[in-house]
């Protein structure tokens, strides 16, 4: 499928679509998804840009929310629809996420995943990430305790 995916900014008319993408891509995690408004104002916020990846008959596949300051960048959220899973399509947009970085003048990227989540995990240790610390009981799951997030960088120069 990752051919017939296309990549473009995440916009306005795109947040109904990815908050209903976020929640069922974290729903297998136990966590609650961000609703249209929250993405609406991270992506007013400074500093912050999306990427959509569709597929041909225009259904959200997936997308990435990145915010810069500074020299670095934080890559806030990823998330693939689960039946779209396993074709490309999250590496993609961490391609397409640190390229935009690295536009903004980051020379690091940093993010923020589940120690219980060893597929994501093994993607960022393909990419590249490192990890640099973990933050307990970060992640709150329903219906089983939380989760240590695992902090990781990417270099970016």
């Amino acid at each position: 499928m990752t051919q017939d995916v296309t990549y473009r900014p995440l916009g306005a008319p795109d947040l109904d679509a990815a908050a209903a993408l976020h929640a069922d891509a974290f729903a297998t995690l136990g966590e609650r998804g961000w609703t249209s408004r929250e993405m609406a104002e991270l992506l007013a916020a400074p500093g912050v840009a999306g990427c959509l990846a569709s597929g041909l008959d225009g259904t959200a596949a997936g997308f990435a929310l990145l915010r810069t300051a500074a020299d670095e960048a934080e890559l806030l959220t990823i998330a693939v629809r689960p039946t779209c899973r396993r074709q490309g399509i999250a590496r993609r947009l961490l391609k397409v996420v640190i390229a935009l970085a690295r536009d903004r003048g980051a020379r690091s990227l940093f993010l923020e995943v589940g120690a219980d989540n060893p597929g994501a995990r093994a993607l960022y240790d393909q990419i590249g990430f490192r990890t640099v610390g973990r933050r307990a009981a970060y992640y709150i799951r329903s219906g089983g305790p939380p989760a240590d997030a695992v902090v990781m960088r990417l270099a970016l120069d």
